[in-house]
């Protein structure tokens, strides 16, 4: 059996500050094909890369991304002080319009955005979905928006099938923490899930409707191929440069396969 596919989640985050240009870079250098990203809005609207409802592990500060302008956020470094110390202190907090030029830069990635609970809950569901497509509209095509938010996928849906306002999502994920949930997304008929892997059952074949499945976060190898086995089409890890080489020790292929020494 092949290798499974393999998502970079927030970018190669077992080496670099999550969800910044730096761990992007790395991550496809890494050889990453997939890469997923998290998105909030500041206090102004303008979508960013960030993960955690604050500041303060990423950027040593209070508050939370939607407490500040973007001009301010644009100031503070994302550089993980408690895990990096000064090492990537000059690496700035991302934008998603610079995860845009990103894409354009690397047109064999495809980039899951996740849209973050946080900023649905403080400026709704259809502004998180104006801000995001905006920015996203001419890279809509390279990129899959995935959310733990039923309304706002079930809302990108229906955007997509009309003809008015910004359209063009030709995908969307759910995601979910218990293997259970996902019944909740029966109606949406998502192209993608992603689960947690702590929420999955111990054993047996996992599949829901046609979605392709993604199963995070995952760091060893043998873990992955038997999720792989067991129908997981994508495997999410921060550590995509050490469990890609891990599984292409693991794998060895069979004798005669073309390009194969003698």
């Amino acid at each position: 059996m092949p290798i499974p596919e393999l998502i970079a989640h927030r970018g190669y985050a077992a080496r670099y500050p999550e969800n910044t240009l730096v761990a992007l870079e790395a991550a496809v250098g890494a050889g990453a094909r997939f890469v997923e990203v998290d998105v909030q809005l500041s206090a102004d609207g303008v979508p960013v890369l960030f993960h955690d409802r604050t500041l303060r592990r990423m950027c040593g500060v209070r508050g939370a991304v939607s407490g500040y302008r973007a001009s301010r956020l644009g100031s503070l470094s994302a550089s993980e002080p408690g895990r990096f110390g000064q090492t990537f202190a000059e690496t700035p907090l991302a934008t998603l319009g610079q995860f845009r030029g990103f894409l354009e830069a690397n047109p064999g990635v495809v980039g899951f955005v996740e849209a973050k609970p946080a900023a649905v809950r403080y400026f709704g569901r259809e502004r998180v979905l104006d801000a995001i497509a905006a920015e996203l509209q001419p890279m809509a095509a390279q990129c899959v928006l995935i959310s733990s938010v039923l309304p706002l996928l079930l809302a990108a849906r229906g955007r997509s099938q009309s003809r008015e306002g910004i359209v063009g999502w030709h995908a969307l994920g759910g995601v979910v923490r218990r293997w259970r949930q996902r019944h909740a997304y029966a109606g949406l008929r998502p192209e993608y899930l992603f689960c947690d892997v702590r929420g999955l059952p111990g054993s047996g074949a996992i599949g829901f409707h046609r979605a392709r499945i993604a199963v995070y976060e995952i760091a060893d190898a043998a873990l992955a191929l038997d999720l792989h086995r067991r129908g997981a089409d994508l495997i999410e890890t921060f550590a995509i440069g050490e469990l890609r080489r891990e599984l292409e020790a693991r794998v060895v292929p069979v004798p005669g396969t073309p390009g194969m020494a003698p």
